[in-house]
């Protein structure tokens, strides 16, 4: 596939920023956001990502029985990772036609932030139902309800994503077609607040508060905990919440900062200069967020215990590779053992 910086999409441009209208006869604020840098980088996320979450997403269905809310999860978590992945080389032909532009801004916001956001909450209240209300939770966790809180996450994220991929649509700017939501002329500002206010409520105000806590209480069971695999989850833990930061809160960050400039708080004294730093700031968030995507399968999977050992078996059986002294059967009944910390990671 071939991206020249005249024909390929501008990432950044689906949200269309609006940095301060006072900026647009300034020659030297021109974005790189167009940049065959950045281009490149999207098509190693599609890799990685595709490789990583196309072999959980076969492990998962043909050698994981899923039976539990945590597989179920992790079923939709890499499902949505997934389709994000292999919908990044699309942008590159988004500008084709007015069908794309709307099937991309649906992809990118449904997969790319709401449900991806929200699946990874969900594992996260899983763990802490499995850890903190081990016993108590039992009945709670079964396959019946992990499918009715997936179908509401998906449904959340649908009706969320909506408003953006109704007014998605092509705008020719010289010799190329950038794709993002054009609105009514008399409800333009409110639209773009409406925008930012929902991906902050549901990453910034929502998800993370909701993750912090649910982590925090399983930190404090385990530390009472003898656990011989404590040392592990706690360290699978920090991972978990640090790699959450990194990704998604710098993007929350600068959608929080444009929400200001929209209304018209002066962020800096110069502030063509302010709007071309968030402009900045937002291309390179926005790629650290949708890595996230690469991310999640060596989280969730390959570092987890019961994933890794249905992975040797499938290794074995394919490529001849030694699948460890422990049957599947051992496996299981490991896996499914009253101990929380053994059983979740």
């Amino acid at each position: 596939m071939n991206m020249s910086d005249n024909d390929s999409v501008v990432y950044s441009d689906m949200y269309d920023y609006d940095y301060n209208s006072t900026c647009d006869q300034d020659p030297n604020l021109e974005f790189p956001t167009g940049s065959m840098v950045l281009s490149v980088l999207y098509y190693v996320l599609f890799c990685l990502g595709l490789l990583g979450n196309s072999t959980v997403l076969w492990v998962l269905l043909r050698h994981v029985k899923l039976r539990t809310m945590t597989d179920v999860c992790l079923l939709n978590l890499t499902l949505s990772d997934l389709l994000l992945a292999v919908s990044l080389p699309l942008w590159a032909y988004s500008s084709q036609n007015f069908e794309s532009c709307k099937l991309i801004t649906g992809v990118y916001q449904v997969l790319g932030f709401y449900s991806g956001t929200l699946f990874v909450t969900f594992m996260s209240v899983d763990r802490y139902l499995a850890i903190v209300h081990a016993v108590a939770a039992i009945r709670a966790r079964t396959l019946r309800y992990g499918i009715t809180a997936s179908i509401i996450i998906w449904a959340i994220s649908v009706t969320m994503a909506t408003p953006q991929v109704v007014f998605a649509s092509l705008e020719e700017d010289g010799n190329s077609s950038q794709c993002h939501p054009i609105y009514p002329d008399d409800t333009v500002h409110f639209w773009k607040l409406q925008r930012n206010f929902s991906e902050n409520t549901v990453g910034l105000f929502l998800c993370l508060p909701v993750m912090i806590f649910c982590y925090v209480k399983i930190l404090i069971v385990l530390s009472k905990s003898r656990n011989s695999k404590k040392n592990k989850a706690v360290k699978l833990i920090f991972i978990i919440v640090c790699v959450f930061v990194v990704c998604w809160v710098p993007y929350n960050v600068t959608i929080f900062l444009n929400t200001l400039e929209l209304l018209k708080i002066p962020l800096a004294p110069d502030l063509c200069k302010a709007s071309k730093t968030i402009m900045y700031a937002m291309n390179l968030a926005e790629f650290i967020a949708l890595s996230h995507c690469c991310v999640n399968p060596v989280i969730y999977a390959f570092v987890g215990e019961k994933f890794r050992k249905s992975l040797h078996k499938v290794m074995g059986k394919y490529f001849g590779w030694s699948s460890g002294p422990s049957s599947h059967r051992d496996t299981t009944d490991k896996e499914t053992s009253n101990t929380p910390v053994r059983s979740e990671y």
